[in-house]
């Protein structure tokens, strides 16, 4: 017969070891979410498809057709599309892990387990979200008869990196929604801002031209900035990657990553009384 012991501070020292014997429960979540998502839907995961496409397509004619903006020597909504796909992936990723924790208040209140499964089982529902719409590149590339180069192999390096870039901010706003409900009202605020803040209609190469290297290094400051290029670099075949500029943007998005984490897990043991 097995014993269980208690023992002071153990689910602390033992947290991460947690999160490998929760990984079922962390299945569990991700798959309900995914099913809520298009329950009673009509046309259920085509979603994850009409929603960048139609973004693609504003994007493409007004920042292409209309403004005549560079597109690194391939077609701009190949160039709109290697962008606006990282660009929703991590949008929904943190906007879905940001009320995760809210969302579950009775699941946390009545049972322990790691919290930090819940928003990342989030970042996996909006990654689902991104692999099916993955389908409008792989279109498009057709439709103009763009080939791949070997670079689209480093493609899962960067959507890794993607993963690390929303699963910080994430973390860290999913812990503030908690104590400050106000922060459910500023999530999509700064969705909505990110998106024209980021190179999600343009090229960098535009702001490099304009500004020089200097003007590039300080759009490299947001952290989804070195998530795109790296997508255009893996895609477009003829974009040239400013190797300086994506080490600052992945250097931020692994620093916010610990600081998420650390955040997240000074405040994890407060929640089940606040939330």
């Amino acid at each position: 017969m097995s014993k269980l012991v208690i023992e002071a501070g153990r689910a602390s020292r033992q947290y991460w070891a947690d999160l490998w014997r929760y990984r079922e429960l962390f299945g569990f979540l991700a798959w309900r979410d995914i099913l809520v998502r298009y329950k009673q839907t009509v046309i259920g995961v085509a979603w994850a498809v009409l929603r960048p496409l139609l973004t693609i397509l504003i994007g493409a004619g007004v920042f292409g057709t209309l403004a005549q903006l560079p597109s690194d020597g391939v077609p701009y909504a190949i160039m709109v599309c290697a962008g606006t796909l990282p660009w929703y992936f991590f949008s929904s990723a943190l906007t879905e892990s940001a009320n995760s924790l809210v969302g579950n208040a009775n699941l946390i209140s009545k049972v322990y387990f790691p919290r930090m499964i819940l928003p990342a089982s989030a970042v996996v529902v909006a990654f689902v979200d991104f692999a099916i719409s993955m389908v409008i590149l792989a279109g498009l590339m057709v439709w103009y008869q763009v080939m791949p180069t070997w670079r689209l192999l480093a493609l899962p390096l960067f959507t890794a990196l993607a993963f690390v870039t929303a699963m910080g901010p994430g973390l860290l706003f999913t812990a503030l929604n908690v104590k400050y409900r106000d922060f459910r009202y500023i999530i999509p605020f700064v969705v909505q801002f990110g998106q024209f803040i980021s190179p999600v209609f343009y090229s960098t190469s535009v702001i490099e031209e304009r500004f020089g290297d200097w003007g590039r290094m300080i759009v490299s400051i947001n952290p989804i900035v070195g998530v795109i290029d790296g997508f255009r670099w893996a895609i477009c075949g003829t974009t040239e990657m400013h190797w300086g500029s994506f080490a600052l943007s992945s250097a931020l998005s692994l620093f916010l990553l610990v600081v998420g984490i650390k955040y997240f897990r000074a405040t994890e043991r407060t929640f089940a009384d606040v939330i």
